[in-house]
């Protein structure tokens, strides 16, 4: 069902299995469809091709996401008129009926027209709209998922830890939403992410350094002023936030403060130590003080009295060389 690129306004009817019941393909992509995913969405566990980008949706993602089982690597789930399970991509269709299929998707930050390979494509579009909350934890069961793209948006909080499960991921990209913390280091697993856009959000501490993080642009993190790594300008260390939660510090840098603080501790101990160990007793011992005072006095006069005979000696040694010369 392709309705894209039309001016259809409302809401996303809520389909649910018995009404598709092997829909595979949904674009609704760049029209003005408005409120929000309706869960019932869920239910089409044949959908392979989702795209709902570019519209007005509102509300969060549904929560049950994760059960679209069309986007995994399992069987669809049994159906009531079906008496065994189907692996995905093995539906009742000739293949001359794909052939005359043909879909636009953006992926990878470049429009795509996919017609012969269509049935192997496996994508989710979100971008673009006004969705709101948290990306569900569920959506890393989608482990047959090439794209997701949940871009422009306003989404928070973190990542899904789990994110790595989605081994067949090649394109992801939630740039410009609010989404915050660390970059899940189980993204390292996902090999085949070869096109990555984490920019314009609040991601904070180090970027990963395995596998495929060593060949991105800079530019998948733009804009994330508390990350730091070995791609970016900030390099990692000392990284504090201004709003003050957190501090990511390597325990060389600790080792480095301590000592610090340490060579700080002795010195003021020995000053104070040598200090009032001499003006104490001064203080308190008047004969000690008297004795001090005349050694000073001494001392004085000694050197005074040696300069005065060494600069006569100088003067007279002068005097007797210029006769000579002259």
């Amino acid at each position: 069902m392709d309705l894209g690129e039309n001016q259809i306004s409302g809401t996303i009817p809520s389909w649910s299995a018995n009404t598709f019941s092997s829909l595979q393909i949904l674009r609704l992509r760049q029209n003005r469809l408005s409120g929000s995913i309706p869960s019932q969405i869920c239910e089409l566990s044949s959908i392979q091709i989702l795209d709902l980008s570019r519209n007005n949706l509102n509300g969060s993602i549904p929560r049950c996401i994760g059960n679209l089982r069309g986007m995994t690597l399992e069987a669809p789930a049994l159906s009531p008129t079906s008496s065994a399970a189907k692996p995905r991509n093995s539906f009742n269709r000739r293949e001359s009926d794909w052939r005359e299929e043909d879909v636009i998707e953006v992926i990878k930050g470049r429009e795509l027209d996919y017609i012969r390979i269509l049935k192997l494509v496996v994508i989710m579009d979100l971008s673009e709209n006004n969705l709101v909350g948290s990306i569900p934890k569920g959506i890393t069961l989608l482990n047959g998922l090439h794209s997701l793209n949940l871009s422009n948006n306003h989404l928070i909080g973190e990542l899904p830890s789990m994110i790595g499960n989605m081994i067949s991921l090649e394109s992801f990209d939630v740039s410009s939403n609010q989404l915050s913390g660390t970059i899940p280091s189980s993204m390292s697993a996902l090999t085949s992410l070869s096109h990555l856009n984490l920019s314009h959000n609040n991601f904070s501490g180090p970027i990963p350094t395995d596998n495929q993080f060593l060949t991105y642009d800079p530019s998948s993190y733009a804009d994330n002023p508390y990350l730091c790594g070995f791609l970016l300008p900030k390099k990692c260390g000392y990284l504090h936030e201004d709003h003050g939660s957190s501090e990511f510090e390597d325990d060389d840098s600790n080792l480095d403060k301590l000592e610090k603080w340490l060579f700080y501790l002795v010195i003021a101990i020995g000053f104070a130590t040598g200090f009032w160990g001499v003006i104490g007793t001064l203080w308190f011992k008047r004969t000690w003080r008297h004795a001090y005072f005349r050694w000073v006095e001494d001392l004085a006069d000694t050197i005074y009295v040696t300069t005065a005979i060494r600069m006569a000696k100088l003067k007279k040694w002068m005097m007797k060389r210029n006769r000579v010369v002259a």
